[in-house]
């Protein structure tokens, strides 16, 4: 049975950066996609970044690109997000996703696991 638990979630103000990690138990994923998305209130989850655990493929949503960075240390089996220059509209639950597909996708339909999620509140 495949864990992930999401950690490291908080509030923070505008402008400024937290890292978040997702520990995976289990299995170890090989090749397969690892991927952050997040639920705002009054919204539905949406695609934040993905990338093959082997740290290749990287992709992301426009709306983080260039502040957020995805990474992986297979060592670990654990997934992070980088998250710099964080925005009001960063709030929200950031939840870690796990696939056995090959693709590196940004829907919710390619991920079988998931974990329960993490806050991260940015007040201005």
């Amino acid at each position: 049975q495949v864990q992930l638990v999401e950690s490291g979630g908080g509030l923070v103000q505008a402008g400024d950066s937290l890292r978040l990690s997702c520990a995976a138990s289990g299995r170890t994923f090989g090749a397969w996609p690892v991927a952050w998305f997040r639920l705002a209130p009054g919204k539905e989850r949406e695609f934040v970044a993905a990338v093959r655990w082997s740290g290749t493929y990287a992709n992301y949503a426009d709306s983080v690109k260039g502040r957020f960075t995805i990474s992986t240390d297979d060592a670990k089996h654990t997934v992070y997000l980088q998250m710099n220059s964080l925005k009001l509209e960063d709030t929200a639950v950031y939840y870690c996703a796990g696939s056995k597909g090959l693709t590196v996708a940004t829907v919710t339909s390619a991920y079988e696991y998931w974990g329960q999620g993490t806050q991260v509140t940015v007040s201005s």
